[in-house]
């Protein structure tokens, strides 16, 4: 072997070391990242040999072919043909069966039985972007931190000793800032209660030292990769234990074939102050634990369930009873347990659903509950809706049990992200649809709704053809009324009814209406076209 030869295998070995500390790929043949690890170190060595090989050429005039160059080509593209051949094998395509039961769901879910009423002590009203808010403005309170650290946007949503909320760690603001501040760490994270508001910095003894803002061994991502070379990590979260000590949570996924029909396989629980992890079988992870499964992972694997459980040709031609999820999520704790919820709609994706799954995201546990109604952006629409003039917009529905019905609560928000209203929707009928001003609290809101609801359920509609003698318009607890009158009968009408027809209703007009009475009054629930 000649020193140019040699030059170039020390050239790209440095050059691999060099790559490896950057991308940190997992050491493992089913993972894509690994192959185009290797696949780079490859391409780097042929342009160093074959500069090389072509220097030597021109030194002796030998017009010769580059055996090893051309070696190393067939070798890359017997890969690639594998690779492909693998994956086409462990395809739905032939595997369809595997893949629908990637994830056990339950399909004879009772929502009424299995979910309990809503406690409006224990709702978490504040989603993710509040959250942010509330942090954020939490961490500018604190003058000597905010010019050193920012407050990173991960913010798990938890529940820690019987309470419901959203953690988050700090991080360097620049590498200046992580070198000045290196010595002692972090010593503190941000707590947000999903519940009420109340936000603070959870100060600690001894510093974080371990975080994705910091640099070189400091770096999060490259402590767990030296840790852990062939491990291929899932969705990091940032969880606290019940002594609120902090730890971020790494899943590992296995896959089958390359980069396919991912799965956790253990968790790691990992200790950013000293270092220190522990591995555990996904069965076996501490109870503290509430994010083993990701969002995403279970969303990918409940939509192969909707589309393959009739096989692959069904899935794409007569699609025979496939589902998918709905794009939206959210989570919901019960028993101690986070959830993930999201709807169940069919391929058509006709804007309704044909019920909705909770997942458990520690055991993976999942359940559907058949209950067709609206999917969750026509719910937010509706809401929307009803205070239009003002702009406000919806947060994702919240998915509770309101005297035992489904029901959306969702917070309506300003331009500023400031909660200005609630709302409640029917999952049935997001017809049924109520607001209130959040000054007045989320109790008032429900009140309202269910006495404009409630009060309606087992009555016989009846109806009638009126003439408008008179009409007026009031806004109670930020919802409005028409008030109307035909002459000899007083008429009650909420924007909801009919909010694109209503607002241009005259006198004199006539209307066709199914109403019921109640203390002399008669309430319109319906006006037809």
């Amino acid at each position: 072997m000649d020193k140019k030869r040699i030059f170039s295998i020390v050239l790209t070995l440095l050059f691999t070391a060099i790559l490896y500390y950057i991308t940190l790929p997992a050491i493992n043949f089913s993972s894509p990242g690994f192959y185009a690890f290797i696949g780079i170190i490859l391409v780097f060595y042929l342009i160093i040999d074959n500069i090389s090989f072509s220097v030597r050429s021109v030194i002796t005039n030998r017009k010769t072919l580059n055996i090893r160059s051309i070696g190393i080509v067939y070798l890359v593209s017997l890969i690639v043909v594998a690779f492909i051949v693998v994956n086409i094998i462990c395809s739905p395509f032939f595997n369809a069966s595997k893949y629908a039961t990637r994830i056990n769901i339950d399909e004879t879910g009772n929502f009424s039985k299995d979910i309990s009423e809503v406690d409006f002590n224990r709702i978490p009203l504040l989603d993710k972007d509040s959250s942010e808010k509330l942090g954020d403005r939490k961490m500018g309170e604190k003058n000597e931190w905010v010019s050193q650290f920012y407050v990173s946007s991960l913010y798990t949503q938890i529940t820690y000793n019987d309470e419901i909320i959203r953690v988050t760690p700090i991080e360097y603001a620049s590498l200046i800032k992580w070198i000045t501040n290196r010595k002692d760490g972090i010593k503190g994270y941000i707590s947000v209660n999903s519940v009420n508001g109340d936000s603070s910095i959870k100060t600690l003894d001894k510093g974080i030292k371990y975080t994705e803002s910091a640099y070189f061994n400091d770096k999060l991502t490259r402590k767990l990769r030296f840790s852990y070379p062939t491990k291929i990590f899932g969705e990091i979260s940032f969880e606290i234990d019940n002594d609120g000590n902090p730890y971020y949570i790494v899943p590992t996924i296995k896959y089958s074939g390359i980069g396919l029909k991912r799965e956790v396989d253990e968790v790691i629980v990992f200790n950013p102050i000293t270092g220190d992890s522990n591995i555990y079988e996904v069965k076996d992870v501490p109870e503290w634990v509430d994010h083993v499964y990701s969002a995403d992972l279970i969303i990918e694997q409940v939509d192969n369930w909707g589309e393959y459980k009739n096989g692959f040709f069904n899935s794409i031609f007569g699609q025979k009873n496939v589902v998918n999820t709905t794009e939206g999520y959210n989570y919901l704790s019960y028993n101690n347990d986070i959830y993930l919820y999201t709807g169940i709609t069919s391929v058509s994706n006709d804007e309704s659903n044909l019920g909705f799954i909770l997942a458990n995201l520690r055991t993976k546990e999942t359940t559907f509950y058949s209950a067709p109604g609206a999917e969750e952006f026509s719910a937010m629409s509706s809401a929307e809706g009803l205070v239009q003039e003002k702009s406000y917009k919806a947060s994702f529905p919240l998915l509770i049990n309101l005297e035992g019905k489904p029901t959306y609560l969702m917070s309506l928000k300003d331009n500023a992200g400031l909660v200005k209203m609630y709302a409640f929707v029917n999952v049935t009928d997001y017809q049924k649809v109520k607001t209130s001003d959040s000054s007045l609290g989320i109790i008032a809101a429900k009140e309202a709704y269910l006495k404009e609801f409630s009060s309606s359920e087992g009555k016989e509609l009846q109806e009638a053809k009126i003439t408008v003698r008179t009409i007026k318009e009031a806004v109670v607890n930020g919802n409005t009324y028409y008030y109307i009158t035909d002459g000899k009968d007083k008429y009650i009408m909420d924007i909801n009814v009919s909010k694109y027809q209503i607002p241009f209703i005259t006198k004199d007009d006539e209307l066709e209406i199914e109403y019921y009475e109640e203390d002399n009054v008669r309430i319109i629930k319906k006006i037809k076209q």
